[in-house]
């Protein structure tokens, strides 16, 4: 059996930790093992699981990225079991190849899950420049979430295997038609059912939420907006909830593990995004025939021309209020969307299968 050793920095309910979990789930374990390294004392949301899949996880303690990197590199060489690591933490993915190429690691698979590092000033655009090119001397494979995930790690598409957040569609669909009111059975509220689903941090750009939820009162429109995910800007988005006396009207729900039926039964959900990977959660949304309003900054491959994507710019609230003030089309049918998801790449056990001759073809 191969294992490998995934790196990541703890194993919560996020994008790319959901990905990962999903092509855990589905790829043959008689075959391959997940271990993972994580980088936290703290339990992740999915580390129970991981452990009942048959996975380990070693947490790594350090202070800094220098003396994470020794550390690993201890790790690995005390741990010949593993033939090839896969990190999936972007720019600091370079520590983690550096650590694992002098344990002596044959494969060394670097994973981009973003479009951009979305930092900004003169000290982190030099990391960036060092680490892209640390990143890109180390990796012995290169994978990516979309096209332009694999051109901002790798500078272009050249050998890069091209695996797409991808879902159970027709396990999705399923459980979307059983919880058509989940919301409405769930929470009692009437109106329009809004949801936004990511971390609670920056890029997800929840301060513009709040200015479309700011809008719809305005406006008079009974609705709620509940903001699923937890993070670094949870405190300061609960006061600044109160402070715009938006409490009725905008609930904050943290890490859910219902998010499929949340999303089956919402009206809309809205990613104003400064800028994203290949957002998972658009791939669920769209198998559960959800439309949403997404940031034009975010890349059009997660679009599948279902008619349930809609691209707004993020310089106006006014514009977005005015597209949830608008009735959606009726319902796709659940065999057009499966399909459309299936032809698009995004079926997860095609992508694990695919995933699992990856490995194989790196450990001959």
């Amino acid at each position: 059996m191969i294992r490998v050793l995934h790196i990541v920095g703890k194993m919560d309910r996020a994008g790319a930790e959901t990905m990962l979990m999903n092509l855990y789930r589905h790829v043959d374990r008689t075959q391959v093992q997940f271990d993972f390294i994580t980088f936290t004392p703290d339990k992740g949301d999915y580390d129970d699981e991981i452990l009942a899949l048959g996975g380990r996880i070693f947490p790594i303690i350090a202070n800094n990225s220098i003396e994470r990197m020794f550390k690993l590199t201890s790790f690995l060489k005390q741990h010949s079991e593993y033939q090839i690591i896969h990190a999936h933490q972007l720019l600091n993915n370079a520590f983690h190849l550096l650590a694992a190429k002098q344990a002596g690691i044959p494969h060394r698979i670097a994973h981009s899950h973003n479009t951009s590092n979305g930092k900004m000033g003169v000290m982190k655009k030099i990391y960036e420049k060092w680490a892209l090119k640390i990143i890109n001397k180390t990796v012995t494979s290169k994978i990516a979430c979309g096209e332009l995930a694999a051109k901002y790690l790798f500078g272009s598409t050249t050998d890069v295997m091209i695996l797409p957040n991808s879902v159970n569609c027709q396990q999705m669909v399923e459980k979307a038609k059983e919880n058509r009111n989940f919301i409405s059975e769930n929470f009692n509220e009437e109106g329009l059912k809004i949801i936004q689903v990511g971390r609670l941090n920056t890029v997800k750009n929840h301060k513009f939420s709040l200015k479309i939820a700011e809008e719809l009162t305005k406006r008079g429109v009974k609705y709620t907006l509940y903001i699923i995910g937890q993070g670094p800007l949870e405190s300061s988005l609960k006061q600044e909830i109160q402070t715009k006396l938006l409490s009725n009207n905008v609930k904050m729900l943290g890490i859910r593990s219902d998010i499929t039926e949340l999303m089956a039964s919402a009206d809309f959900m809205i990613m104003p995004s400064l800028h994203e990977g290949f957002p998972v959660v658009l791939v669920e949304s769209q198998a559960v025939g959800l439309h949403t309003l997404v940031s034009d900054r975010v890349s059009a491959e997660v679009d599948f021309g279902l008619g349930l994507i809609h691209f707004l710019s993020i310089t106006s609230e006014k514009e977005w209020v005015d597209y949830l003030e608008t009735p959606t089309k009726s319902p796709l049918s659940n065999d057009i969307i499966c399909q459309k998801i299936q032809e698009a790449g995004f079926d997860v056990i095609e992508n694990a299968n695919s995933l699992l001759s990856f490995y194989k073809t790196c450990s001959q």
